[in-house]
């Protein structure tokens, strides 16, 4: 059993910065791609930024300069830092992870964390 735990989601101002973080636990063997997913009311959900386990990243062209994805491998934990933030970027924000097992492979959510942004 494999979870994801995030943090971090939070009203904020247009302009502001906020910082999201997300935790694997369990019977982990190693970890592979992991990322941030979002989905604003009424839209998709959509590919934020995704980091692999050599911090190889890419993002969204809609947040790119401006978002910042790494992780922390010994820890199991990726971190997605947003700064000059817009009400567009108002959605439930879930972490995402390729986690490899001793029985086998697993593609795990976390229960998502919501980001606010405020005009």
């Amino acid at each position: 059993q494999v979870q994801l735990v995030e943090s971090g989601g939070g009203l904020v101002q247009a302009g502001g910065s906020l910082r999201l973080s997300c935790t694997a636990s369990g019977s982990i063997v190693t970890i592979n791609t992991m990322g941030w997913y979002r989905q604003a009311p009424g839209k998709q959900r959509e590919l934020v930024a995704h980091i692999s386990p050599e911090q190889d990243t890419n993002y969204v062209d809609s947040v790119k300069g401006r978002f910042t994805i790494s992780r922390d491998n010994a820890k199991n934990t990726v971190y997605l830092q947003m700064t000059s933030l817009k009400p567009e970027d108002t959605a439930v924000y879930y972490c995402n992870a390729e986690v490899v097992t001793k029985e086998t492979y697993l593609e795990v959510w976390g229960q998502g964390t919501l980001v606010t942004v405020s005009s």
